[in-house]
């Protein structure tokens, strides 16, 4: 009984640590987040060693039957009959000193695609999209729902 007890504890202790071990501060990011505008939802997940974004919801990602539009900006022809919904807008995020960087967002409005580095803000994502140096970059703000 005493072993049974024993052997219990240990195993509690270890999923413990490795449930531990696998959360990042990265994760903080993952959620379901609003744009600025107010007119899209992004669900932030991980995918291996980095942070990635597709759209699940927007008023521009269905025509007026309800159908999915498509990605008819993008500069790729292979690429715009792709739906943008649940298109993944935001990639290769990776954490490093309470930033994610090295990330590129795609904006499915003018098929354009930007550097990006995010900062989290509370309960508010501060997204700075950019060619070339951050600092001539556009900073937008996302609330997070979930």
């Amino acid at each position: 009984m005493k072993n049974r007890l024993l052997l219990a504890i240990a195993i509690l202790t270890f999923e413990g640590l490795v449930a531990h071990a696998q959360a990042s501060p990265g994760d903080r990011i993952k959620g379901i987040w609003l744009t600025e505008k107010k007119d899209g939802k992004v669900e932030i997940f991980r995918t291996g060693n980095s942070w990635s974004g597709k759209l699940i919801w927007g008023n521009s990602i269905l025509d007026e039957k309800g159908k999915p539009k498509h990605d008819i900006y993008n500069p790729d022809p292979k690429l715009r009959s792709r739906s943008l919904q649940g298109m993944v807008i935001l990639t290769g995020l990776e954490y490093d000193d309470g930033k994610w960087q090295n990330g590129k967002i795609y904006n499915s409005l003018t098929g354009k695609t930007y550097s990006v580095v995010v900062t989290l803000k509370g309960n508010s994502l501060d997204l700075r999209g950019y060619i070339g140096f951050p600092i001539l970059g556009k900073t937008t703000v996302w609330q997070r729902l979930e």
